[in-house]
């Protein structure tokens, strides 16, 4: 499957990095296990690593926003209040978080010099992938976690119907996991800013100002505004849902405008035509991997100075928050593969986007060359 840019979706004017994934951040990781087993497993974990030192003695500087709550997100309050992480951060189903909490607890307790460590805030985030997956059979084990977190690596990721994304929905096609970057020129920092997203919430489907849910007649509302062809057991569009966006930066930031970075990246969600419904969780996450910014047990020690980029300098990495999870969402999209299931007797198939159309729209009449 292409990715968007193959097919000449290119949003925003900030150029990606090399992969145009959230890896180009230097050291972070991400480690992916897919769960496919009998009739209706269809789920699995996705871990993402901020650097390669123990997370919790070097800890980053995180914020938070959660556009609609209907999530169950775990660790909120304590980065709300202390502005930072202090585990690697696991994307995973509804019915798996408690699991994966247990499962990061007892990853970092293990490292070296974790052994007197008595309090930790595993950061788990989650989206409902229910409709694909036989969630209540509860797939994900703490092994399957453990997996994802050793297994992370830097390099291109797996993108598409993988990881946390196996089981997902994005406005009534396949949706899943999806990464993209950007980076700043030389005048504004040069820092380079990635995402990756667990897509599947829902909406009328936008790529880069192409309404495509709406050219294809299959979106949030159809049904009141122009009846949609019936697609047999394929799942239609809908509203509900909910996605996770991890947004990692070399830019050394502070915990409250890397708030302000997550706050941004719900620009991105946006751009691509979601609804923001009711039963949609959103949550944006962004931390910041410059290592002066870190809060080592030396800093933890002492009051040193830290360096803190300014506000009025933040405003190009907004931009590129906006941007890379714009097209993070379109990649979750266009590499994701059909994928179907059986759960209590009920066949349910969640269809990839037909690409051919797509390419077929996106050069046809009015439209701009790339």
């Amino acid at each position: 499957m292409p990715r968007a840019r193959a097919l000449g979706f290119a949003p925003g004017i900030l150029p990606p990095g090399p992969l145009n994934a959230i890896t180009d951040v230097a050291g972070v990781r991400v480690g992916q296990v897919t769960l496919t087993e009998g009739e209706g497993i269809r789920t699995g974990v996705t871990a993402i690593h901020a650097h390669a030192d123990n997370p919790y003695l070097h800890r980053v500087p995180a914020g938070l926003f959660a556009f609609n709550g209907f999530g169950k997100m775990a660790g909120v309050s304590q980065i709300q209040e202390l502005g930072e992480i202090e585990t690697p951060i696991v994307l995973t189903n509804t019915l798996a978080v408690g699991r994966a909490m247990e499962a990061l607890v007892d990853w970092t307790l293990a490292l070296p010099g974790c052994e007197a460590v008595r309090s930790l805030n595993a950061v788990v985030g989650e989206t409902n992938d229910g409709r694909l997956n036989d969630i209540r059979a509860r797939g994900v084990t703490a092994a399957h976690v453990r997996a994802a977190l050793d297994a992370a690596a830097g390099g291109p990721v797996a993108e598409g119907s993988v990881g946390a994304g196996t089981g997902t929905m994005a406005f009534g096609w396949k949706g899943g996991i999806g990464t993209a970057s950007r980076v700043l020129p030389d005048s504004l920092g040069g820092w380079t800013l990635g995402v990756l997203v667990q897509a599947n919430y829902g909406g009328a489907l936008v790529m880069d100002g192409l309404p495509v849910g709406r050219l294809l007649g299959k979106h949030y509302l159809t049904e009141h505004v122009a009846p949609a062809r019936a697609e047999g057991p394929a799942l239609q569009a809908d509203a509900d849902g909910s996605v996770m966006v991890v947004v990692a930066t070399d830019a050394p930031l502070s915990d409250r405008n890397l708030q302000r970075v997550a706050r941004r990246a719900m620009g991105g969600i946006a751009r691509t035509g979601a609804a923001f419904s009711d039963g949609s969780g959103d949550y944006a996450l962004a931390v910041s991997t410059h290592p002066e910014v870190r809060r080592t047990p030396e800093h933890r020690r002492r009051a040193l100075a830290v360096p803190d980029l300014p506000n009025g300098l933040c405003s190009p990495l907004f931009v590129a928050a906006i941007e890379a999870t714009e097209e993070a969402v379109l990649n979750a999209l266009t590499m994701a593969t059909t994928v179907e299931s059986r759960i209590a007797g009920r066949r349910a198939i969640g269809r990839a986007l037909p690409i051919d159309r797509v390419a077929a729209l996106r050069a046809g009449p009015g439209q701009p060359a790339r």
